[in-house]
């Protein structure tokens, strides 16, 4: 009944007249609706598709599996008191509520390389320089007694830190007057004449985003008649004080900025950005620093720890997704170019072995082959599903025990699947590639078109999955890998890595076009460290493998090249590091522990300090370089006392042995 939609005034708007009218306009509206409801069935409600034919399905003779059983074990929260160990010279996160998104800025810190303690005693946070206040201060938040002893921190020629301050009698300390309230700001305009601005120097650095959707927007608080600005808000209201004393500083962050951080790591940042990937949205990676210049203001000692392998300015990953039939085959031309410079390429590859709305089969005894030879020239092989189904992210978790040839997932529309389950494309996906491709078992994985179902962390972490590309960089709101967490919410963090993508071929004009354009993003991330995931098709070769080859030659001085197991063996060593300093008067003592074997492992150290030599460590302007780190070692160092001013730790001189970018 459709037309009740475009003619509703015949019954809803004509007037009654006669009493009987009513009965009868009430029944013959109800007959309309039914029949509505009944119309909108028919349009919009799927039948299920009769049982595949066997052409429709490709069947390895003999091989059934996985046989075991995948099991996913429900949250548990994570707790601060696996951040509690590490020594004085790190940052300390003193936590005000426990049950708040700390997780964010825990994981934040890590990415950046600020060591780091989590406490909730101001005593113990006492024993740090520089202490990050989280997620508020209130009246009620500390005794007297603490409020005395924080507020003597940047007195005394330490750093403090506070997110949320709304009271508590500290805002002589922070430089302010009062606190309000301030919605739905949508971006926070950065003082580019402040000290902790100077390696902001792209424009997109300049003024940050805050909130996208009203539904899906972050708090934030203004610091009225504020003495002292790092950040405003476009109606001027100050949204990052900055207050300076003789030998310390105090900054009130007027956000929950553990809650920002996990809006862009959790894929939540919906209207935050205008693009999807191919630009440069350093969002997060803004605030990751100015914590990081803070803390290396405040901290004396401060030693943090390198983003990129062996001293680079940039870790580049190729990486390939084999989605349609000819894309096995040219998979193999990108494979040898990346052998012939001494490249690994990671190769998402889907287990396509059903005949269906996506493409033909090309998981079957020739693509096999074609796997096999990328496994031969050293190419990382991993999953990209069996369904590479757009409705990924609304699948059910299955129950763990799909199997080939059983698990039949069909796709008949872009928008529609049947037969499929998160669990189902992992462990199926993952058993036939391990078993067929004659490579390492995988690691790594990316959902076809980047569905990103919110199960997706801890059902990766069951089938044996570490390493994830779910999501692009500006959806991510960083160009920093990021450790997931359960559900993709707040509270239990899981062993997942995320790779997001940085640049991909899909966008117009042809990839092939836009190496100038890919080049200038490069160059704005490698200025902090930063990572680029590059994704392309091999649906053909041309411009596509024109612009791999282009860019390897721009950036191979100064970039580190691997694939992502590689690199995420690196980055998740690099995780579990401690960093601690100890030593007076002209000695310092840099102690690791690595609970991982990693190399390439890179530190940056305070100007003036001058590594006492020692076998397979070198220094690089700030930079320390280890060849090789596992377990506990230790590093020595002379400080040049000339520079133990405070106008010496705003100072960064430029790093002799960098190639400029």
């Amino acid at each position: 009944m459709p037309w009740l939609i475009i003619y509703p005034h015949l019954f809803l708007i004509k007037p009654m007249t006669k009493p009987l009218y009513g009965p009868m306009v009430f029944g013959a509206i109800t007959c309309s609706l039914l029949g509505l409801v009944g119309w909108f069935h028919v349009q919009f409600t799927e039948v299920e598709p009769p049982t595949l034919d066997s052409k429709d399905v490709f069947v390895f003779p003999g091989l059934t599996g996985p046989m075991e059983k995948t099991v996913v074990v429900p949250s548990s929260l994570s707790s601060p008191q696996a951040y509690v160990i590490g020594g004085p010279s790190r940052l300390a996160l003193l936590l005000t509520e426990e049950r708040s998104n700390w997780l964010g800025l825990a994981h934040g810190l890590k990415s950046i390389g600020v060591p780091f303690v989590v406490t909730q005693d101001y005593q113990e946070a006492l024993k740090h320089r520089v202490i990050l206040v989280y997620p508020t201060i209130t009246g009620t938040s500390f005794s007297r007694e603490a409020i005395r002893a924080l507020a003597a921190v940047p007195r005394d020629g330490g750093t403090l830190i506070a997110t949320q301050v709304l009271g508590g009698g500290l805002e002589e300390v922070f430089g302010y007057s009062e606190v309000a309230e301030a919605l739905h700001n949508k971006e926070i305009r950065w003082n580019r004449a402040h000290p902790l601005m100077e390696r902001m120097t792209d424009p997109a650095e300049w003024a940050t985003q805050l909130n996208g959707k009203q539904e899906n927007s972050v708090g934030t608080y203004s610091y009225r008649q504020a003495r002292g600005a790092l950040g405003s808000y476009p109606d001027g209201s100050v949204a990052v004080t900055a207050k300076d004393y003789d030998r310390g500083h105090a900054y009130a962050i007027g956000i929950d900025l553990g809650a920002l951080l996990l809006k862009g790591y959790n894929n939540r940042a919906d209207g935050f950005t205008t693009s999807f990937d191919n630009r440069f949205d350093p969002t997060l990676d803004v605030w990751l620093r100015l914590l990081k210049g803070m803390y290396q203001a405040g901290e004396p000692n401060a030693v943090t720890i390198g983003t990129v392998p062996f001293g680079k300015s940039l870790s580049v990953m190729f990486t390939h997704d084999v989605d349609f039939t000819q894309s096995m085959a040219n998979a193999v031309g990108y494979a040898e170019f990346e052998r012939s410079k001494g490249l690994t390429g990671t190769y998402f590859t889907q287990a396509k072995y059903i005949r269906d709305y996506n493409d033909d089969i090309f998981f079957n005894e020739q693509g096999v082959r074609y796997l096999a030879r990328l496994t031969e020239l050293g190419m990382e092989l991993a999953s990209h599903t069996v369904a590479h189904s757009a409705s990924f992210n609304s699948f059910p978790m299955g129950t763990g025990e799909e199997q080939y040839p059983g698990y039949r997932p069909f796709v008949k529309t872009r928008s529609k699947a049947y037969g499929a389950t998160i669990l189902g494309e992992l462990r199926v996906s993952k058993f036939l590639i391990d078993r067929l491709g004659g490579g390492r078992a995988m690691v790594s994985f990316r959902p076809g078109e980047l569905s990103n179902p919110f199960g997706l962390p801890q059902a990766l972490v069951a089938t044996g999955f570490r390493y994830s590309s779910a999501a692009t960089a500006n959806n991510s709101l960083t160009h920093l890998p990021y450790q997931l967490t359960y559900d993709r919410l707040s509270e239990s963090e899981v062993e997942i890595f995320e790779f997001p993508v940085t640049i991909e071929d899909e966008e117009l004009p042809p990839m092939g076009e836009r190496i100038p354009q890919a080049l200038v993003l490069a160059k704005q991330i490698a200025r902090y460290g930063g990572t680029v995931v590059v994704l392309i098709h091999p649906n053909i070769l041309g411009h596509k493998l024109e612009f791999e080859k282009q860019f390897y030659e721009a950036v191979k001085d100064w970039a580190w090249f691997g694939s992502m197991r590689e690199f995420g063996d690196w980055w998740s060593a690099r995780n579990l590091l401690h960093v601690d300093v100890a030593g007076k008067a002209d000695r310092r003592t840099v102690s690791i522990n690595a609970p991982r074997r990693i190399s390439g492992m890179t530190l940056e150290v305070p100007v003036g300090w001058i590594l006492l030599p020692q076998e397979g460590v070198r220094q690089d302007g700030r930079t320390i370089i280890l060849d090789v780190v596992e377990g506990a070692h230790k590093l020595h160092f002379s400080v040049d006392r000339s520079y133990g001013g405070m106008e010496s730790r705003w100072f960064v001189p430029p790093n002799p042995g960098r190639r400029p970018l």
